[in-house]
């Protein structure tokens, strides 16, 4: 079967609008999507000018932002206007609180009266907030009406409305007294009232609060939209799950970035210039060399032990990647468990017991690992000299003492973090590595200085 990106640009080539629309009309705005990302940017213009206005408005919101902002660039002025009012109002938000702060003003110039109200209004909730996610596309009855009058209020302005899967009871200083499931009014005779559907139990979002928010009471309520108030319970918009998906999305990927050592990038990996993607990543990189500097001065304190005894030198990247290992496990799972909500600041004493004895356990078991190694490689190719048992056990009691260290270290970290009030994801598997590397060090060399004295030492 052909491509359809070939078979669309070859359309397109002959200059053929009429069949160009029937295959697109078979086509769903997320297939279309899809299908913009593998087009040359005049093709996209052309494919984009002969979908149907509410089409193109769905399939561009559909578009990540840096495939909005060349598309933006190529269409007309006409176009644009056209565009922008027939957004969604969040996705809208969204799309212009990414542009430099000129070309947004262009955009909002082009907005009609009403749609630029409502957007300067949207963009004026603090950056990151839920008033930014919301939109007041929504359907509101008051407790005195009837199931009769209420749909027939909803078959008039319901067509607009982001979600009709709930309804939204206001008094008349349109504060939010409840929110009623549309199968109830559904399945409720036409002369019920309202205020007999209702139970007085909702939850709502502040448009103040940050997105996180948002992103743990949807995790918890297991809803698609929630209702947002100011802070008098006004009802002034609604968030609907597939905004906060993008937010847990974009949560999930910084921390990602994070934990591996990058600072947070704010475009895509194949879009970021190439410039400002070295200047992320060597921040950190850095930071974390300068610390690995000091393993050095560690193993300057031990000169005398290592000429004495090289063998121990031997082990030392053994050693200190099996801490730096374990501390990358702990910090990562607590992080995570951090962000789910599964634990909070109060939980750091039970914390640090399972973790020591889950460090301890784990370095038993790689600490017998490499005393059979040892035992081996000395009963079958007579390695590590006559000493071999004290070595062994030097290696095996210097694992248990890192590996236990670094899972300590790791898993209480990102609560100290966020105790001081920063993100728990800085805590990065790279950063408690080279912690515990340095101090892996000491662990190892005094355990060989306590087992191998009178002997190698």
């Amino acid at each position: 079967m052909p491509d359809l990106k070939c078979v669309l640009e070859n359309v397109i080539r002959d200059r053929d609008p009429s069949t160009i629309r029937r295959m697109l009309e078979k086509q769903s705005p997320q297939d279309i999507a899809s299908l913009f990302d593998r087009l040359e940017t005049q093709d996209q213009v052309i494919v984009f000018r002969l979908l149907p206005r509410n089409t193109s408005a769905t399939v561009f919101e559909y578009l990540n932002t840096a495939a909005q902002e060349v598309l933006l660039k190529a269409m007309g002025q006409a176009d644009v206007a056209a565009l922008l009012n027939d957004m969604a109002p969040d996705d809208r938000t969204h799309l212009l609180e990414e542009l430099p702060a000129s070309v947004t003003n262009q955009m909002l110039g082009l907005l009609t009266a009403e749609e630029r109200a409502i957007a300067i209004s949207l963009l004026g909730y603090p950056e990151d907030s839920i008033g930014r996610l919301m939109t007041p596309d929504y359907v509101k009855v008051r407790q005195d009406w009837t199931v009769e009058r209420v749909l027939e209020h909803i078959r008039q302005y319901g067509h607009d409305s982001e979600t009709l899967s709930t309804i939204y009871v206001v008094d008349e200083q349109d504060v939010l007294m409840d929110d009623i499931r549309i199968r109830n009014i559904l399945l409720a005779s036409a002369e019920t009232r309202v205020a007999e559907l209702m139970d007085n139990k909702f939850v709502a979002l502040k448009a103040a609060d940050d997105q996180e928010i948002a992103v743990s009471i949807f995790r918890r309520e297991d809803l698609t939209a929630l209702p947002v108030t100011d802070s008098s319970g006004t009802l002034i918009g609604i968030v609907t799950v597939d905004d906060v998906l993008d937010v847990a999305e974009a949560e999930a990927t910084e921390d990602i970035q994070k934990i591996g050592g990058v600072e947070v990038l704010d475009e895509p990996f194949m879009q970021i210039a190439l410039t400002r993607m070295i200047r992320k990543r060597a921040s950190w990189l850095i930071i974390l060399f300068l610390g690995e500097m000091l393993t050095a001065t560690a193993m300057s304190f031990f000169e005398a032990q290592i000429a004495q005894a090289v063998v121990l030198a031997l082990f030392v990247p053994l050693v200190i990647s099996s801490g730096g290992n374990s501390g990358s496990q702990a910090a990562t799972l607590v992080i995570r468990a951090l962000a789910l909500g599964e634990l909070t600041l109060r939980d750091w004493s039970r914390v640090i017991w399972r973790e020591i004895l889950s460090g301890f356990a784990l370095g038993l078991v790689l600490g017998v690992i490499g005393f059979l190694r040892i035992a081996l490689w000395s009963a079958f190719f007579k390695a590590y000299g006559e000493h071999w048992f004290r070595v062994g056990l030097t290696v095996g009691m210097a694992l248990v003492g890192v590996v236990l260290w670094g899972t300590v270290v790791g898993s209480m970290l990102p609560f100290i973090l966020q105790r001081i009030g920063l993100d728990p994801a800085t805590s990065s598997a790279p950063f408690v590595a080279t912690l515990v590397d340095v101090t892996g060090l000491v662990i190892y060399f005094s355990a060989a200085i306590l087992i191998l004295r009178g002997t190698l030492l």
